[in-house]
């Protein structure tokens, strides 16, 4: 944190944190970058359409998952074809999905060259707790 209370960033500046599994999106860990610690906020990237940028998955509570989170996605750039649950739809830029249903499935593909979804996150009605992949996944690919 800034001896102002803020800290400022653009999105093109937060390194991104790669993986190696073809199923994985390329990842820019904001929470970890900015010292976020009252919700969960990422970014994810895709370089070219048909790249996953929103990983399949659930938010349901789980042993070292989260405790329920509902998300809301923002497509900052490109587009993305999102499933939620057994619905799909388009979502260009500019394009808000919000997921209340922790239980409900969710994922992304992009549609669009240099395609960036925000997403925010946390359980309602509970204190904040980072998830225990974010630190995990930091670890095992030299980011933290």
């Amino acid at each position: 944190m800034s001896v102002a209370g803020f800290v400022t960033a653009h999105l093109d500046d937060v390194p991104v944190v790669s993986s190696a599994a073809a199923d994985e999106p390329d990842w820019k860990p904001l929470r970890h970058h900015l010292g976020v610690g009252a919700f969960g906020v990422n970014a994810w990237v895709a370089a070219q359409p048909g790249q996953i940028v929103i990983e399949r998955h659930d938010e349901a509570p789980d042993d070292g998952g989260t405790n329920g989170h509902e998300e809301l996605y923002v497509v900052l750039r490109g587009g993305a074809r999102f499933t939620v649950g057994s619905e799909t739809l388009d979502a260009p830029a500019g394009t808000l999905v919000f997921v209340s249903d922790p239980g409900l499935t969710r994922e992304a593909v992009a549609t669009a060259p240099d395609t960036a979804v925000l997403s925010l996150g946390a359980g309602r009605g509970v204190a904040f707790e980072p998830s225990a992949w974010e630190e995990r996944a930091l670890r095992e690919r030299g980011a933290a």
